[in-house]
């Protein structure tokens, strides 16, 4: 199976929701949630992505994690990175259970796709008093997730995007041991996993260009994330919401008033040099 037929299975029987001028999504990828060892990429951004959610549920959007939300290739324990990151799982449940969560998944949590990895692993987590308090009881994740204009033919298509990259995908049990065992201790060391199209410019690239090809061929707005690459282009069919492991950043892409943007995320200087978390639109709002 190439990749557009990959890209073409993503979003058989996909859920549709609506896209209206009332509609608040914002579209967040490439959390990369982990277990608070070295190798959490996530770590050093998870005050920067703790307010931004806060930011989010307050002003009534829907969040929508378009994969990869925590990583499950370097890590074996779900169970560790819900406790080290229980602040974020307390708000994502909160968003779960006022109907404004939607999940997918990727290549680092594809197991998620399984009901019975979700059924064991997704109904609880610990909370900060050492209970299990109730999480994602029944959530489905899926691979794609259709955002549609009932007034007008627009469609924006949205999904993790690792299905452009074969050795990703199709051969994701392979990456997965060769992450887990190689390339997570070699890591530690300075060397950059050149399977990976987050690290590898060659591999970022093509990909790219595969997701746009496939954008254009079916007419439509592709938006995924997967390359951590953040692109928001007028003129193009094809948008990254980039990720929430940049060294000094989060990127996400809002969707408000049919209009899209790109949004980074970071800490800011006052000028009596107290800290603050600013948000800063990258590019956009464009039309849809």
């Amino acid at each position: 199976m190439g990749a557009d037929k990959r890209l073409d299975h993503a979003f058989l029987n996909a859920p549709v929701l609506p896209l209206l001028p009332s509609s608040r999504y914002v579209l967040v990828s490439d959390c990369h949630r982990g277990c608070g060892t070295n190798n959490d990429n996530f770590l050093k951004n998870q005050n920067l992505y703790f307010a931004a959610l806060q930011h989010y549920y307050t002003h009534g959007f829907t969040y929508i994690e378009l994969g990869d939300g925590d990583e499950l290739w370097e890590n074996r324990s779900f169970a560790a990175i819900k406790s080290i990151h229980n602040n974020a799982f307390w708000l994502l449940s909160r968003y779960y259970k006022e109907n404004r969560l939607i999940m997918l998944y990727g290549n680092h949590d594809i197991v998620k796709r399984s009901p019975r990895f979700t059924t064991r692993h997704c109904a609880s987590y610990p909370c900060s008093t050492c209970q299990e308090e109730e999480l994602f009881p029944n959530i489905n994740f899926y691979s794609g997730v259709i955002l549609k204009n009932p007034q007008s033919s627009k469609e924006i298509y949205l999904t993790h995007g690792h299905q452009a990259d074969y050795f990703n995908s199709v051969l994701w049990r392979t990456s997965r041991f060769l992450v887990r065992y190689v390339w997570k201790p070699l890591e530690l060391l300075g060397f950059l996993d050149p399977t990976s199209a987050a690290k590898n410019n060659t591999k970022k690239k093509k990909v790219e260009r595969t997701l746009t090809g496939w954008a254009s061929k079916q007419e439509c707005l592709l938006i995924t994330g997967h390359t951590h690459r953040p692109m928001l282009d007028a003129s193009g069919t094809y948008y990254n919401t980039g990720s929430c492991v940049h060294p000094r950043c989060i990127t996400c892409v809002e969707i408000e008033d049919l209009h899209i943007s790109l949004v980074k995320w970071t800490l800011a200087t006052h000028s009596d040099l107290s800290l603050y978390v600013a948000r800063e639109v990258l590019a956009g709002p464009v039309a849809l």
